[in-house]
């Protein structure tokens, strides 16, 4: 029993939940703010609906899939949890996007943008922050955001 407490806190402590302010310069300095034409308050808003700006994040779904990390990437299409019957589109294990080193987390969701659907692959981004004022997600932060080539700000 000890041991199982023992591990179940090294598991807590090998994940992060960011500070907004935080979580935003951490994804500038990945390269995400324009990436695709996507602004950094968009990112922002997509992982704060999707998972609080926790890496630890886990979601179970209907599908029997699972969400995983503070993208909540999709067991079905993207990482193998050895579960699911996966795509493994990042080729990832679902275990790397619960820790506190992002940059994997971070790869994996430019990759899921890369695919036609986009952005628009995550449900919450479709219904909290498209089409919406996002600006207030990085507020305050001390960031200036790149435009997308057309000027606007997806």
């Amino acid at each position: 029993m000890k041991i199982l407490v023992l591990l179940l806190l090294v598991a807590v402590a090998d994940g992060r939940v960011f500070e907004r302010c935080d979580w935003a310069r951490t994804l500038k300095s990945y390269g995400m703010d324009g990436y695709r034409g996507i602004s950094l308050a968009n990112w922002v808003c997509l992982t704060y609906w999707e998972s609080r700006f926790n890496t630890q994040a886990i979601n179970h779904n209907t599908d029997k899939s699972t969400d995983y990390g503070i993208f909540q990437i999709n067991s079905r299409w993207w990482c193998d949890d050895g579960r699911t019957r996966t795509a493994k589109a990042c080729n990832i294990d679902c275990s790397e996007l619960l820790t506190d080193d992002v940059g994997v987390a971070i790869s994996c969701a430019k990759r899921v943008v890369r695919d036609p659907q986009g952005i628009s692959a995550w449900v919450a981004w479709r219904v909290h922050c498209k089409d919406q004022d996002v600006s207030p997600y990085v507020a305050g932060c001390g960031l200036r955001q790149t435009p997308s080539p057309s000027g606007e700000m997806l």
